[in-house]
C-alpha cells in the first residue's frame, strides 16, 4: 500500500500530514495519537506495522558514482583506484572492493600512470593537480549538485567575496570545496563557530553550505549569521540538494505516525544521520544501522509502528533486509509513505559515455 502525502510550501519543509502541521515533538506525539483514532482498523489488526519513507536511498549523484565504478571496471579491467569511499557505505564499498576496486585516502598511494576515480564528495585543485603530477588516467564521479557549489566558491571569490562555509569540519566535501578559494573561505559547523567570526561591516560576505545538511539545522545557522552579519548575501540557489531535502521530508512524515524510527545507512554518511536527527526531533525514538543485523529487539518493546528510511547512499537491497527482519519480530504489515517522486537522472562522467 502506498499512501501519498503531499508536502507544505516553505523553507522550513514543515509537512501537512492529514490535514494537521507537525511543527514540533508534541505535535508529533499527538498527530501518531490522533493516526490511532482516525483510523480504529489499526487497532484492531493483529499485525504490527512498517512505515517505509519514500523518497530514501541511493540519489542521482550516487547512482552515477556507483555506477561509474561498475562501468570502468568492465571496460578497463581490475584494478581501478578510487579517491576516499566512493560513497559513504560500508555494503557498497565492501561490494565494490571485492569486484576490483582499490580505495585509497591519497593520490600518491596509487602508481603512475595508472586509473583513479575521484568520489562523488568532490575534490579540491590540489588533488587533482596531484593528480596530474603522477600522469594517473582520471574519471570524476563527483556529484553534479557539489560541483555546482565548487563554481559558486571560485564565482564569488573571483569577486572577492568572503564565503562562509556551512558544513562539517573535515568531511570530504567540504575539504574538496573549501580548497577551491581557501584564503576566501571560512568554515562554520556551529554556532561556537560564529561567535568566533570577526567580519567587519564593509566585507563582502555570502554563505553557502554542504550539499548533505539538515535543512532545518542549516537555516538556524544561518540566522544567526544573518543577526551578527546583516550584510549576508544569501547563495543564488539552494546548496542542500534536493534529494537531501526530499529525504528528510519523507522521514518526518512517517516520523509522526512512528513509535520508532530505523535509518538504513553508515555512520560516515552525513545524510544517514542528519535522517536520525531530523526523525528524532519529530518524536519518536530514531536508530540508525549499517544492515538488519544490527536492529536491537528491545528498541521496538511496545511499538506497533516502526518507521523505514534509508541514506542516499544506502542500496535497496539493505532497506528489504531490515524489512523482512521487522517481519520477523512481528511487523509484518508493510505501507509506503511517498512525499514526492523523483526522475532526475545525471550523465556519466564523458569517459564512460
Amino acid at each position: 500500500m502506498v499512501v501519498e502525502v503531499e508536502p507544505a510550501a516553505g523553507a522550513d519543509l514543515r509537512l501537512a500530514l492529514e490535514r494537521a502541521d507537525i511543527v514540533d515533538a508534541a505535535d508529533a506525539t499527538e498527530k501518531r495519537q490522533m493516526f490511532h483514532v482516525e483510523h480504529p482498523q489499526c487497532e484492531t489488526q493483529s499485525e504490527k506495522r512498517v512505515l517505509l519513507a519514500g523518497p530514501r536511498g541511493f540519489c542521482a549523484g550516487v547512482d552515477r558514482a556507483v555506477t561509474t565504478v561498475e562501468l570502468a571496471l568492465r571496460r578497463f579491467g581490475a584494478p581501478v583506484y578510487v579517491r576516499h569511499e566512493i560513497v559513504h557505505n560500508k555494503a557498497v564499498v565492501a561490494d565494490l572492493a571485492a569486484r576490483g576496486a582499490i580505495f585509497v585516502n591519497e593520490v600518491s598511494e596509487i602508481p603512475p600512470g595508472a586509473r583513479v576515480i575521484f568520489s562523488a564528495h568532490g575534490i579540491s585543485p590540489a588533488v587533482r593537480a596531484a593528480a596530474a603530477e603522477r600522469d594517473l588516467q582520471t574519471i570524476d564521479a563527483t556529484c553534479p549538485l557539489v560541483t555546482k557549489v565548487h563554481k559558486e566558491v571560485v564565482r564569488f571569490a573571483q569577486q572577492d567575496y568572503n564565503i562562509i562555509l556551512i558544513g562539517h569540519q573535515g568531511h570530504e566535501e567540504i575539504e574538496g570545496t573549501a580548497g577551491e578559494a581557501p584564503e576566501h573561505v571560512t568554515i562554520v559547523s556551529d554556532f561556537g563557530d560564529i561567535d568566533r567570526l570577526d567580519f567587519g561591516a564593509q566585507d563582502k560576505l555570502i554563505w553557502l553550505s554542504q550539499t548533505t545538511l539538515s535543512v532545518d539545522d542549516t537555516m538556524a545557522l544561518v540566522s544567526k549569521l544573518r543577526s551578527k552579519f546583516p550584510n549576508l548575501q544569501d547563495p543564488p540557489s539552494d546548496d542542500i540538494c534536493f534529494a537531501t531535502q526530499n529525504r528528510q521530508e519523507a522521514v518526518k512524515a512517517i516520523a509522526a505516525l512512528s513509535d520508532v524510527v530505523i535509518v538504513v545507512g553508515s555512520a560516515n554518511s552525513s545524510n544517514s544521520v542528519r535522517l536520525v536527527e531530523v526523525a528524532h526531533l519529530a518524536g519518536p525514538p530514531a536508530y540508525r544501522v549499517d544492515n538488519a543485523a544490527e536492529i536491537a529487539p528491545q528498541w521496538l518493546n511496545s511499538a506497533g509502528t516502526v518507521g523505514v528510511t534509508s541514506g542516499a547512499s544506502v542500496p535497496d537491497i539493505l532497506v528489504s533486509e531490515v524489512v523482512k527482519r521487522l517481519a520477523s519480530l512481528g511487523f509484518s504489515q508493510v505501507e509506503e509513505v511517498q512525499t514526492t517522486s523523483e526522475s532526475t537522472k545525471f550523465a556519466l562522467p564523458r569517459e564512460l559515455r
